[in-house]
């Protein structure tokens, strides 16, 4: 997105800049969902997340009709990560929309009002409860006993951490006294400050892994693999809301909390009613100016009707409810001075600056780094080498350099010269005209992205390769055994004439590695599209990859037009950017992945290790009932994986969405079916279940 379409006020877009900049969004808000949510490692700071969340609902109540399927909007959180199972949540677990302003507070009460049809002289009586920043959790009990416990994730659906919760001496295993017969408690998970110091301090003895805050270090702790691990690490909670209930109930939120307390759940002690916005605006004042002396983190207030019935009637938007929102504090500043400007290489090619600076305290947490997010950056603030800055930790999270004291700078100081060239491969960093990123397009062969991009090769929906799990990955890499997709192939032939073969390796036998040279050769047959989308091509997804093999059919064709379009041949360039969805982003993209020549090495070196690439075929869908059709999957599917549902579904011509919105013509819903079947029953949208599905696709 170009910085002077993202600084344009949103009524002066236009609409075909609106639907540009939505697209956009949607993209960039569900990365960092993914980094904060999912993986513990957010890589911006609140405030600017926060922008980007208001700039989207901005646009979205001018452009209504422009709302995207994707929006995130219509989400919250990010897809659980595997290496636990997954759970679906009996209700759906929200996000809260965010307050900055004494102004934003009275709009919430009006808007509450209003909808409620209160008079002025009303008395609207909420909660305020600190925010607490850890890791959301909800926990099920039937019956009064402890049955499951997950993550947040996307909403929906999150890990399931049973077995680690049950480590925390907070949470009870069982709800004594008068107790529904299904309750969920949902809360968050917390570590103190007192303890994160000294859980760092004894990490640093052991040359463990040191945490960059309380969240993370909570985050990292729930999501271990084995529990003792968990049961080790200083892990407190705060219970402070409920999802299903089923068999009791409550007058307000506040007789809600203090049932929690009965049944032996920590509830915030700071938590307050109030009457009247003025006590909201003096709750959020008075633990503003004591949150450095808390010994937990917070980084708002959040404030909820208190009357069950309003709360009822007052139901949810989008992704939040609107009987609750949070009430965000200001971000936290230090001056220190920068001693280095670094280029970091993600996975995905991007060229991200980092500060690393004299370590300076900043509410409570030692700050070292600080993002500097991009090129545009560092030029509109000027940021240099020896310069002294203030540093913020804007939602306590990534700390971000807000200012530069031009006053303090050296004499001798130099502007910072942004390289045109990747610092890990040495390959041409590209920039799209509309986007403040620059990116590696060394692709393949750039270390820093080699990882990542081989564990993508062998996933699931690309070559799907048992037994080459993100371990193995990196062990081979490391040790020069695998360093690009034809690797893979070759790695049998290799080992035989090896002085160290594989089964004599730590972790490996015979058996296991006659396995994995199996598994390998089964795969040396693979389709057209799902060859693409394994190369791991920046905005090349499965969709994308199975409309350039639907376009150009054959290995051969589609390679010949890449060098084309590489070449500038103006024809094949129209052909690529006129396919559905593509554009002239998406095309630059490919163009400028395959006009590194070590990338088109590697992809011809990968055909030549593979026994056949299949042609595409269009399967005959006349007759099709579900041609043309939108169709969104949702709830568990037991005579098939959702996986081949899609691919079934779109090989008859039909188009498969991941979300329900008044353009959906059908719905499939399994066992354990949750918001989407909601939504879809609101819209009127046809719903079936697996049995008819089959019927409709005559299988």
């Amino acid at each position: 997105m170009s910085r002077s379409l993202r600084e344009k006020p949103v009524d002066r877009l236009t609409a075909t800049e609106a639907a540009k900049e939505l697209s956009a969004l949607a993209t960039e808000i569900t990365e960092h969902d993914s980094a904060y949510h999912r993986d513990d490692s957010p890589t911006i700071t609140d405030a600017a997340y926060d922008a980007l969340r208001i700039r989207n609902s901005a646009i979205e109540q001018r452009f209504s009709k422009l709302i995207r399927a994707d929006s995130p909007s219509r989400k919250v959180g990010a897809v659980a990560a595997s290496g636990f199972k997954k759970v679906k949540h009996s209700t759906a677990m929200l996000s809260l929309d965010n307050l900055f302003s004494d102004d934003d507070v009275r709009d919430f009460d009006a808007r509450v009002r209003r909808f409620l049809k209160l008079g002025p002289d009303e008395i609207v009586e909420m909660t305020a409860e600190p925010k607490i920043d850890g890791l959301s959790f909800s926990v099920r009990y039937e019956n009064g006993r402890l049955t499951v416990a997950a993550t947040r994730g996307d909403g929906t659906e999150g890990e399931d951490i049973t077995a680690n919760m049950r480590t925390i001496k907070g949470l009870p295993d069982f709800l004594m006294g008068d107790t529904p017969k299904v309750i969920e408690v949902r809360g968050e998970v917390y570590i103190s400050k007192a303890d994160f110091l000294a859980m760092n301090e004894e990490q640093a003895k052991k040359d463990g892994k040191i945490f960059a805050n309380p969240r993370n270090a909570a985050a990292g702790s729930l999501r271990q693999l084995d529990p003792k691990m968990t049961a080790a690490r200083p892990l407190k909670l705060f219970a402070y809301a409920s999802g299903l209930v089923e068999g009791m109930d409550w007058e307000t939120h506040w007789d809600f909390l203090m049932q929690l307390k009965t049944w032996g759940f920590p509830v915030n002690p700071d938590s307050k009613r109030c009457k009247t916005v003025d006590e909201i605006l003096a709750a959020y004042r008075a633990l503003e100016s004591r949150r450095a002396a808390l010994d937990y983190d917070i980084d708002g207030i959040v404030y909820k009707v208190n009357r069950s019935d309003w709360q009822k009637r007052l139901g949810f938007v989008s992704r939040a409810p609107r009987w609750a929102t949070a009430h965000k504090f200001p971000a936290q500043q230090a001056e220190t001075i920068v001693e280095e400007i670094e280029i970091q290489v993600g996975r995905t090619g991007a060229l991200t600056p980092v500060a690393h600076l004299t370590p300076v305290n900043v509410g409570g947490v030692t700050v070292s780094r600080a993002t500097l997010h991009n090129k545009d950056e560092i030029e509109r603030k000027d940021i240099r080498k020896s310069d002294t800055v203030v540093v913020q930790r804007a939602g306590d999270v990534i700390p971000q350099i807000v200012e530069v004291k031009i006053d303090k700078r050296p004499k001798s100081s130099k502007a910072f010269i942004f390289p045109d060239h990747c610092p890990v491969c040495g390959s041409k960093a590209h920039r799209e005209a509309d986007e403040a990123v620059m990116r590696c397009t060394g692709g393949l062969f750039c270390k820093a992205q080699a990882v990542e991009r081989l564990r993508h090769f062998v996933s699931r929906d690309a070559f799907d390769i048992e037994g080459m799990g993100e371990k193995n990955i990196e062990s081979f890499f490391e040790d020069g055994t695998i360093k690009s997709p034809a690797d893979l192939f070759r790695l049998e032939a290799r080992d035989k004439k090896s002085l160290t073969p594989l089964c004599a390796k730590e972790g490996w036998g015979p058996q296991s590695a006659e396995k994995l040279f199996k598994a390998i050769d089964a795969r040396r047959t693979i389709s057209l599209e799902r060859l693409i989308y394994a190369l791991g091509i920046r905005l090349i997804g499965q969709a994308k990859a199975r409309l350039l093999a639907q376009n150009y059919v054959s290995f051969k064709a589609w390679r010949a037009a890449m060098v084309a379009a590489v070449n500038g041949n103006t024809d094949v360039y129209a052909k690529l950017k006129g396919i559905e969805s593509f554009g002239e982003i998406v095309t630059d993209e490919l163009i400028a992945f395959f006009a590194e020549e070590q990338n088109l090495a590697a992809v011809d070196q990968l055909a030549g290790q593979l026994d056949k690439i299949e042609d595409f075929v269009q399967a005959n869908i006349s007759g099709s009932k579900i041609a043309g059709l939108t169709v969104v999957f949702t709830g568990n599917l037991e005579r098939m994986t959702r996986n081949e549902a899609k691919s079934k579904a779109l090989s008859l011509g039909a188009k498969v969405s991941g979300s329900v919105s008044k353009q959906t013509d059908l719905v499939v819903a399994g066992p354990g079916a949750g918001t989407k079947l909601k939504e879809a029953e609101s819209l009127g949208v046809k719903v079936v279940d697996e049995d008819e599905f089959l019927r409709l696709i005559g299988a």
